[in-house]
């Protein structure tokens, strides 16, 4: 079940990566935004770049602190898409506004894959380490 978590998480944070690198354009700061504020194609390429690395750590060390990186970024990205569906903040300090009530296919593929690299990575992160268990002595045969 190891490889499988792996896969799915792995899976999950690409396309996740996939999606913002290539939204990250689209949201450029516009003419008339304050100086104070970390461009929307910043935070789109950052959470490329940290999916996109917690994918190849869980690939390469299936390991509980992966599985906690991946979880982290992923469940931050899925509750970022969903609570920018519904409330519409403005400007959080240095975070622009990122409202969005659209639902579009790109968006139902990157929150797809956040939600999967979600509750893989938490099963990955319960399960890890964990060993399969031994084969009963009694079943084997004596010798001589």
């Amino acid at each position: 079940m190891g490889i499988v978590l792996r896969l799915l998480v792995a899976a999950g944070l690409a396309a996740d990566a996939i999606v913002h690198w290539r939204f990250a354009p689209d949201m450029a700061p516009g003419p008339n935004t304050p100086d104070d504020v970390i461009p929307g194609d910043d935070l789109f390429r950052a959470q490329a770049i940290a999916a996109a690395v917690a994918a190849v750590l869980v690939l390469v060390w299936a390991r509980r602190w992966t599985y906690a990186i991946a979880f982290i970024v992923a469940a931050s990205a899925a509750g970022a898409v969903l609570l920018y569906y519904f409330v519409d903040f403005g400007q959080l300090g240095p975070i622009p506004r990122m409202y969005d009530p659209q639902w579009y296919s790109d968006k139902t593929i990157s929150f797809t894959g956040e939600a999967v690299a979600t509750i893989a990575a938490l099963i990955g992160f319960f399960t890890a380490g964990r060993k399969e268990p031994a084969e009963s002595h009694s079943t084997r045969t004596p010798v001589g």
